[in-house]
């Protein structure tokens, strides 16, 4: 039984690791270039209100009140939840703010006054889920702008690799602490993340993979949610649906 709860604590421990790179990802390359360029240009600011609404529920799952012995869970969204907010005041990014208070008030206020015990587990949990699958599925778009281009720009490796070890983390933490609400969406991120270092391996020395870092060096990769940009047309514009969230 030890060995069984050391392991718990180590996945825990390493999922907060790679979930820390996974929320700081931004500040190398998106921000940087917003507050250089002093506009948000192509980028979108719903992932980012997406990432901000999941790390406020899924840190209030786990708080003690809600599902006991999950402090590991709490300490990591809790921080993430902080970095988003501090994201959306260097680039300005609002519109989605008020919406995203509103539900995370609505979900604490619910499970505090109306609810009790595994109800109140269950109320959450639901929740935190729903939002850490949607999180999970903004790369989506990017991978199918892969397989369409052939190119690996605008899906960096460090990312993908870490997409896989966040989620393979967190879902063994979650099976070990018999706990489908951590297990599962983060089952979904490990799949998803698998997928991404499976199509990054495909087409990391395609044509036009090589062209692209020949022509800008590979930096135009950049950051959007969880280190995915919106690649732009030639006249300047954002391709659609490339690299957000579902609302």
């Amino acid at each position: 039984m030890d060995v069984f709860h050391a392991l718990h604590f180590l996945f825990g421990i390493f999922g907060n690791a790679t979930g820390l790179f996974l929320f700081l990802a931004p500040c190398e390359v998106t921000f940087r270039r917003i507050i250089r360029n002093k506009s948000t240009e192509q980028f979108s600011g719903i992932p980012y209100n997406m990432t901000l609404l999941n790390c406020l529920l899924s840190a209030w799952y786990g708080l003690p009140f809600v599902s006991p012995n999950n402090m590991l869970v709490y300490t990591i969204n809790g921080t993430g939840a902080v970095l988003e907010t501090v994201y959306r005041a260097k680039a300005r990014m609002l519109g989605l703010l008020l919406l995203v208070v509103s539900v995370f008030a609505t979900v604490a206020l619910v499970s505090v006054l109306a609810l009790h015990g595994q109800k109140r587990k269950l109320f959450c949990g639901c929740a935190a889920t729903i939002f850490s699958i949607c999180m999970y599925a903004s790369p989506l778009s990017v991978m199918r702008l892969v397989i369409r281009t052939r190119s690996v720009e605008f899906m960096p490796f460090l990312l993908s690799l870490f997409v896989f070890l966040c989620g393979t983390s967190w879902f063994v933490f979650g099976l070990l602490g018999r706990d489908p609400f951590i297990a599962v969406p983060n089952g979904f991120g490990c799949g998803l993340g698998a997928m991404q270092l499976v199509l990054y391996a495909i087409y990391r020395n395609s044509e036009a993979s090589r062209g692209q870092k020949d022509g800008n060096g590979g930096k135009d990769g950049g950051a959007l949610e969880m280190g995915y940009e919106k690649p732009r047309l030639a006249n300047g514009g954002a391709q659609n649906g490339a690299g957000g969230a579902a609302p």
